[in-house]
């Protein structure tokens, strides 16, 4: 089934959630790799892979909060404490929230620095959302790192809450996302 029920998850939610969720990770890491290795000659084609993915992480996260947007979210455990449904709530939407902010601010440095990053993979140029200033691209730059780091630490409490509700709770919280089936 396409869309989600208010007890599983659709194959369009569960795509988008495992697509995305690879793709950041390996940006992550991409990006980690990107700022820890000696200034190369082919730094500029690396910056520009990453803001290409970029670009495609950013619509297709769109994509999946409008696609949530239509669907009923599948209901949390009954026994669930209260306390618990709020944080899940809470932390979906930080994740949401930073995973939107990170593309954002990659893509404001782009812009802002000179030669900029908005040929996407060399097929069209993405219109780019700021103009050419070193001092913004710094700040911009430096921004991107910082929440692509908050933004590792909520993936690290999402993927935890997913491992107890999987190992310890033995719900199908976890599972539904994997295999749609009803929780």
């Amino acid at each position: 089934m396409m869309r989600n029920t208010i007890s599983s998850w659709g194959s369009v939610a569960r795509l988008l959630h495992w697509v995305l969720g690879f793709a950041i990770l390996g940006m992550l890491a991409f990006g980690w790799w990107m700022n820890h290795v000696p200034a190369r000659p082919d730094r500029f084609f690396y910056r520009s892979i990453h803001a290409d993915i970029g670009y495609v992480v950013l619509l297709l996260t769109v994509l999946r909060v409008i696609w949530r947007g239509f669907n009923p979210t599948p209901a949390l455990p009954s026994d669930m404490p209260r306390w618990q449904r709020i944080a899940a709530h809470i932390s979906h939407g930080a994740i949401y929230v930073a995973i939107i902010l990170v593309t954002m601010l990659g893509w404001a440095h782009s812009g802002a620095r000179t030669p900029d990053y908005s040929s996407w993979f060399g097929l069209f140029h993405v219109p780019q959302i700021t103009s050419p200033d070193k001092a913004a691209a710094d700040a911009y730059e430096e921004r991107h790192i910082f929440f692509a780091y908050v933004l590792l630490a909520l993936i690290v409490i999402h993927l935890a809450g997913a491992a107890w509700h999987h190992f310890i709770k033995r719900d199908r919280v976890t599972a539904r996302m994997i295999d749609g089936a009803p929780g």
